[in-house]
């Protein structure tokens, strides 16, 4: 029986415990096909991908998608009935905003798109019957935040934001705003990146409308989305979330998912993804087709995040926001856990061995279970943790054999 439970054995960030004694089996090197699986399971992007489904990364996009339909044509009736009247006043910035909105949701304004842009225009102004409306709508789009922070934290294998209810949602409703913002100054860059290019050839004698310009205006546009969904995001895992990422990580994951999205945006541009009027059994039905965008949408998100999870796991970087007071008694308490593991395992042994045994022996294992209970409980009165030593506790370690 292994007598001194403080030679066990705990690795890090995990409580695996090795009784004093134990060897760990040797693994040979693996040859052949199981070589190859153990490579291609080592690789990262394929962790991510694994961590995100054992999250429940899929399900978690489903109800982010489902949050996020309702959120966005409320979003887009709250911001037009608020600035409509500005917006339909200047013709270069209104088709500058639809064009942002555009570029972040494809097909969803416009002559063929699902909202129509003379209807947003219509909604201008602000009645009483409205202004109730416009609660509603409002809390539509926060319950998208909130559905969106409990995603991104459980891919973290973090627990719900632990903040009160009124300061949680006055934190959402101001991140609403900035999002919104976003659109807005999107907008305005593209407006002055326009004016700016067209002075530029000019200066430099180079056409409008010649093959360089549209490829250098393409380029500069392209440029300009990638950056505002890389800040966006950012601001969903670091802001929105509250996970302590550090930056070189968070901007590299903020990046890949912008990628990501750009390249789901390019792919509903070519009627690749999201498509539906081309088949007649879903033309009635444009709306499934923005549904698959937005769901290709979370799970990007989603796998950007699970990606940096798994970088900062692999760094032994905590996601949560711990002093190192805080951490230092974590590792305290899980060593705690892993030396009453051992000490309670070595006990039922000793116990299962007395209940077997004869004569001398039978008292020698009596005596030596009695002695290991004394010395444990003594060992628990000294810990930083000696205030989980319950009662409970002394009458499981001192309990006779039965």
């Amino acid at each position: 029986m292994a007598r001194d439970a403080d030679a066990q054995a705990v690795k890090d960030r995990d409580s695996a415990t090795t009784a004093v004694g134990a060897r760990p089996t040797p693994e040979g090197p693996k040859t052949g096909f199981a070589a190859v699986i153990a490579k291609v399971l080592a690789w990262r992007p394929v962790r991510t991908l694994l961590h995100y489904a054992s999250e429940g990364g899929a399900l978690l996009a489903a109800g982010m998608t489902y949050q996020a339909v309702f959120a966005l044509f409320a979003a887009l009736w709250v911001a037009f009935s608020v600035l409509g009247v500005v917006i339909a006043a200047n013709p270069a910035f209104q088709e500058a905003i639809f064009g942002a909105i555009d570029s972040a949701v494809p097909g969803l304004v416009g002559n063929d798109g699902l909202v129509e842009s003379g209807a947003l225009l219509e909604t201008s102004g602000l009645s009483w019957t409205g202004a109730i409306a416009l609660v509603g709508l409002v809390l539509t789009a926060l319950g998208f935040l909130a559905s969106m922070r409990d995603a991104v934290r459980r891919v973290f294998d973090l627990p719900p934001a632990s903040q009160p209810v009124a300061l949680q949602k006055a934190k959402d409703l101001g991140l609403a705003v900035g999002f919104g913002a976003v659109i807005l100054i999107s907008a305005i860059t593209s407006v002055v990146s326009t004016a700016a290019l067209g002075a530029v050839f000019r200066f430099l004698g180079i056409d409008d409308n010649s093959l360089f310009a549209d490829i250098v205006g393409r380029i500069v546009g392209y440029a300009i989305v990638f950056i505002i969904d890389m800040l966006t995001l950012a601001a969903a895992y670091r802001i929105l979330s509250a996970v302590k990422i550090p930056l070189r990580r968070l901007l590299v994951g903020a990046g890949i998912g912008a990628f990501a999205l750009g390249v789901l945006k390019a792919a509903v541009t070519l009627g690749l993804v999201g498509g539906t009027g081309q088949n007649p059994l879903l033309a009635g039905f444009a709306i499934l087709g923005l549904m698959i965008f937005l769901n290709f949408v979370c799970q990007a998100m989603l796998i950007a995040a699970s990606w940096i999870a798994v970088g900062m796991h692999d760094a032994g970087i905590d996601a949560r926001s711990l002093s190192s007071e805080e951490l230092e008694l974590e590792q305290a308490r899980k060593l705690e856990d892993a030396r009453r593991l051992v000490a309670r395992t070595n006990l039922e042994t000793a116990k299962n061995q007395y209940r077997t045994a004869r004569g001398i022996r039978k008292w020698r294992l009596a005596r030596q279970i009695e002695r290991d209970a004394r010395a444990e409980a003594r060992r628990r009165e000294n810990v930083p943790t000696v205030d989980e030593y319950t009662d409970e506790d002394k009458e499981n370690l001192t309990a006779p054999p039965r």
